[in-house]
Formats: C-alpha cells, structure tokens, sequence
C-alpha cells in the first residue's frame, strides 16, 4: 500500500511542476551539459526515443531506469555513434541482478570532439598547440521490482567536461517508473531526468594577460537541461512467434519546446527485430525526424549476443548511425 502512495505522489509531482517544465523557445541554447541529452543504444532511438514505458536492459539507463528492474541475470553493452560533425559517442554499460536486492547498473558514456587548435586574441590564426575537449558521464543505476506491476529505478550522474584549460564537473539525477497492469499488453511509463544542482567552469584558461597585467575571469553558472517523459506502450498483435508494439512519449522539456516521440517494434521469434520511430517538436529549425533501425539475437554457448543498427534523419548534418552489441548470461 505504501508503495502505491508514493507512485501517486511522483505522478502528481511531475503533473504539477509539468507547467514550470513546458517548451520554452526563448531559453533555448541557454543550458549546459548538453551530453545528457545525446541517447543511447540502438533500440530506443530507433523508435523514436519513444520507450519510455518498454524498456528493458542496460539501454533503460539512459530511457528510463526503471526498466533496468526486468533485467535477469546479466547483461553489458556497448554503443557507438559517429555523431554531428566528426563528434564521436561512446557508451559502454553493465546490469546484473544481486538475489535479494534488486539491479545494479554502472555505465559511462564519453563524448569525444576530436582535435582542435588554440587560438588567442594576439594569434588569431592559431598558436600550433592542439587540444581535444571531451564530455563525461557516469554513472550507476539501482532499479527494484517493488509490486507485481511496478518497477521503480535512479541513476546518479557524475558529470565531467574538460575543454583545454577550464573544466566543469557536476551531478545529475534521473528517476522512473513503469506501471504493467498485465492488460492486453498496455503499460506505462514516467522518468524524470537530469535533474540536478547547477554547474560551473573554472580553471587556468580564464587567466588572462594583458599588456602584462593577470586578470581572472569567471564563468556563469548553467542548468542542467531536465525534462519529463511520459510514455505508453501496446503490444497491438502478439501470436505465436511474432509481435508487434507501438509506443508513444511525451517530453516536457525546461530548454526546449516539448518532443512528441512515436515509433513501433516488430519482433520474429524474439530473435530478429524491425523498428521505426518519428520525433516531432513544434519550433523552427527541428533537427531530427524519422528514424529506423533493426537487430538480430542468437545464441553463443550460455550467453545471448545481439547486434542491434539504427539510423536517425538529421536535418542540415548528415543522418545519425548507432551500433550496438549486447551479450547476456
């Protein structure tokens, strides 16, 4: 009973403070961190991110973790992502399940921008020193079955981002869960994410020199940019060896207009698995739309390896390509 009550209390929560979150044109640009926003894993994004309220395995670290609580026995996984403009993306994550308490995940995700040179007021052109910026995130992850129908999970973030000679670190949380009432395939989901303090720059490179006198500068603070996401899930057609679900997400964002995320799965024998998936956000200049993606599951001795693809349209850059591999024991 307990439990139900403070399912009640979070979902009213993020009801009542959906007003403070709802799509803000005219902040955008304005928050910081934006590595927390860039997802993971080849099955989500190829649906649109819209897997708030299905999904399952390490992947549900970044989505929602609450579906971290399905996990049996262990997985790891890994991603990569050439993302916008030479930015590369990597991820790499584990959950295992521990008798008696719950799942327990760790993971990080790196975010390398590759080389770029120094430049400064007297040598505009570039001083031939070279340095590459690079965004961090860890984190761990504890998700729990509490009822027969509820899954509850967090993650704690630790934030690192070092960018030549200044660096920022910080903390973030994200919190969900998912509701399964065992009817006709439905269920539900809320994640609340990168909620957290604000954070700062400091370091050398705000040392400046001029005419031969130091002066220090000094980095605003910035948010983090949090959101709400509220999701349904249906699995419209399950018979035999196949099924089929469609999915569908709302994301009230603090920086951004709100996202309406939709996307469908098809899966043969739980083994091979078709995907697509549709971002829609109303403000000018929408980077991202269709998306498609599909994987493949077979057996290597005790241990289930999948290879999982998704490709996502990108407006002005070039489309965006995920890899995934997973293996369970």
């Amino acid at each position: 009973m307990k439990t139900k009550y403070v399912i009640l209390a979070l979902v009213l929560l993020a009801v009542s403070i959906s007003p403070v979150y709802a799509g803000n044109a005219l902040r955008m640009g304005t928050a910081g961190a934006p590595e927390l926003l860039i997802p993971i894993g080849s099955r989500g994004t190829a649906m649109g991110g819209s897997v708030v309220a299905n999904v399952s395995g390490v992947e549900s670290i970044f989505w929602n973790p609450a579906g971290l609580a399905s996990l049996e026995g262990t997985e790891v996984m890994f991603t990569h992502q050439p993302y916008l403009v030479d930015v590369d993306v990597n991820f790499g994550g584990m959950g295992t399940r521990i008798e008696g308490f719950g799942v327990l995940g760790i993971s990080a995700k790196v975010v390398s921008i590759g080389e770029m040179e120094e430049t400064t007021r007297e040598q505009p052109e570039g001083t031939g020193r070279l340095f590459s910026p690079s965004l961090a995130t860890l984190a761990v992850t504890y998700a729990k079955v509490l009822t027969a129908n509820v899954s509850f999970g967090a993650t704690a973030m630790f934030l690192n981002e070092d960018i030549f000679e200044v660096r920022a670190t910080g903390v973030a949380f994200d919190v969900g869960f998912i509701y399964d009432p065992r009817w006709k395939g439905f269920s539900v989901g809320l994640a609340i994410k990168n909620y957290g303090p604000t954070m700062q720059f400091s370091g050398q490179g705000f040392q400046n020199n001029i005419e031969g006198h130091s002066q220090a500068a000094e980095s605003r603070e910035f948010e983090l940019p949090s959101s709400i996401n509220m999701g349904v899930a249906y699995d419209m057609y399950d018979q035999d060896l196949h099924l089929a679900t469609v999915t569908g997400n709302f994301r009230s964002n603090n920086f951004s207009e709100d996202f309406y995320q939709g996307g469908f799965e098809y899966v043969y024998d739980g083994k091979y698995s078709l995907r697509g998936g549709y971002n829609y956000a109303d403000q000018d200049h929408w980077l991202y739309g269709a998306s498609l993606g599909a994987g493949v599951m077979f057996e290597l001795g005790n241990t289930d390896l999948t290879f999982e693809y998704c490709w996502t349209q990108t407006e002005v850059f070039d489309a965006n390509q995920y890899w995934t591999l997973k293996a369970s024991f």
